[in-house]
């Protein structure tokens, strides 16, 4: 299993998505990205976007305004 990271700090909506929805597509089934945002908006659409693309949010954390997601491609 790899996990990939990627940083879409200062990205407004809907680019963390984008570019999330991006990064899923060069990944293996199993494999995690590290998502990192600080858009308060991303926390309801990340989740919703995994959850509709088959996708898994193993888990999430928000530490001095940054918003981590890990989401296992399904």
């Amino acid at each position: 299993m790899n996990t990939t990271v990627l940083d879409v700090k200062g990205m407004a909506c809907p680019m963390p998505i984008i570019k999330t929805k991006k990064s899923m597509q060069d990944l293996n089934t199993g494999d995690v990205l590290e998502v990192h945002t600080t858009d308060q908006g991303a926390v309801a659409d990340l989740s919703a976007w995994a959850k509709s693309g088959g996708h898994e949010v193993v888990d999430h954390k928000e530490e001095d305004g940054v918003i981590t997601f890990w989401i296992r491609k399904g």
